[in-house]
């Protein structure tokens, strides 16, 4: 079987690695890939965007599978040509990706189909947006409507800053045309946590719940940004709730959209806060959650083609997994998620994959070593018998010669292990 992966990031990396260990597998592909992906899978240098050169690849190369990494390609449609010509693809339609694409579609789906989530309300004029912050109060949630990498949030915890977030995304147009409207949301508190599922229609097959750190800086505080760090399990998040967030969301949600004529194939992505009400969604997306992918796919034991074929014939097969964890420190360049500078060199030492496999993000290999090339540079991970002995691997290769013009957070899952968890096995192997 050959499989063909879309994209260049750290999601990608982690894609192209778990096919690559598949037995079914004869050859990966990437495209556009990366230098640090080339590892794992043959890189041919086409965009993502470039629909009819992807089309014409995957018929000469007589590509088994496409599957879909970021959420651009997505939502630009390249699903649909596709399977317009036959190609089997793993990934949402145009339509289906709004749930993505679209904060405020996503937010209508979850009202008329009753799935827990946030009061809200929608504003494409500044002075509108104001007056019902200045009504709300604060701290209040205010989100680009169209996709903005995952910087397109502002938890507003006084009205100043809620105001500041307004003007930026309204009337500076910070986000371009995504924060052309913006949807103002209830702050929701609890504990995070991301919930993903491989879907067809209304087959859903779960995957273990993961807890992702969106901000920039130690102890939850900075900007938002793509993500700098993840792990899995969740120990401190009970199967019950879990359960609770599978029957009430995922699968609720992958219903409405095959109700809408949205019919959803790919990856669903929940990103929930457990309330003392119950769990409640922040987010979809329609695609892996980056990192979230590269703390899950490790504990994938059933090989990954394997679970796709399954669910794209609509069979509900029982997944295996890993009973150890997986936690992943991203490496970003200072000044990330802000403006940042490319062509810093990146220590060898921090690729050794000492503690586990390092997954490329933004990255670049020169005569003279590794540079950066994006804001989030990579991801350490490692996969051990508990969470605090991933993180304890992980920071001695962090620690010991850290990069100048590189930053990472010293907390990923400190929380989880302070609060319930000290080498204990994981009570999720199978869902």
């Amino acid at each position: 079987m050959k499989v063909l992966v879309i994209g260049k990031g750290g999601r990608e990396h982690v894609l192209c690695w778990s096919f690559a260990k598949s037995p079914n597998v004869k050859e990966v592909i990437a495209l556009p890939g990366s230098d640090g992906i080339s590892s794992v899978a043959r890189c041919v240098d086409i965009a993502e965007d470039a629909h009819e050169e992807i089309v014409s690849l995957v018929k000469k190369e007589l590509v088994d599978l496409v599957v879909i990494g970021p959420e651009a390609p997505l939502v630009a449609g390249l699903g649909d040509r596709l399977t317009e010509e036959g190609i089997r693809v793993f990934g949402p339609s145009q339509q289906a990706a709004r749930v993505e694409g679209s904060k405020e579609f996503a937010k209508e789906m979850m009202r008329k189909y009753d799935i827990p989530t946030g009061e809200y309300d929608v504003f494409d004029s500044l002075t509108d947006a104001k007056a019902y912050v200045e009504n709300k109060g604060t701290p209040i949630v205010i989100k680009a409507d169209g996709l903005a990498a995952g910087k397109g949030v502002v938890v507003a915890m006084n009205e100043e800053q809620a105001m500041e977030a307004l003007e930026q995304m309204l009337d500076e147009k910070h986000f371009g045309e995504a924060g052309s409207r913006v949807v103002i949301e209830e702050y929701l508190e609890g504990e995070e946590c991301s919930l993903m599922a491989f879907v067809n229609g209304e087959t859903v097959i779960p995957m273990v719940p993961a807890q992702d750190h969106k901000r920039a800086y130690d102890g939850d505080r900075g900007p938002n940004t793509g993500g700098m760090g993840a792990y899995s399990p969740v120990p401190h998040i009970s199967n019950q709730v879990i359960r609770e967030a599978e029957t009430q969301i995922v699968r609720k949600m992958a219903y409405a959209l095959k109700q809408e004529n949205s019919l959803f194939t790919g990856v669903l992505y929940a990103g929930l806060m457990i309330t003392k009400d119950g769990p409640k969604v922040i987010e979809f997306n329609a695609r892996f959650g980056d990192p979230e992918a590269q703390v899950v796919l490790p504990r994938l034991l059933t090989p990954l083609d394997e679970v796709i074929f399954s669910v794209l014939k609509n069979q509900e097969m029982e997944v295996e997994w890993s009973e150890e964890a997986v936690m992943g420190v991203v490496l970003a360049s200072e000044g990330y998620p802000g403006p940042y500078e490319n062509g810093v060199p990146v220590n060898e030492h921090l690729l050794s994959e000492a503690a586990g496999p390092f997954f490329h993000a933004g990255t670049k290999k020169t005569a003279d070593g590794w540079i950066t090339a994006g804001g989030r540079v990579g991801i350490v991970t490692s996969m051990n018998t508990s969470l605090l002995k991933a993180q304890q691997a992980i920071y001695s290769v962090l620690e010991q010669d850290p990069s100048e013009g590189l930053f990472y957070r010293s907390d990923i899952g400190s929380r989880a292990i302070s609060a319930s968890y000290a080498g204990a096995s994981s009570p999720d192997k199978k869902q």
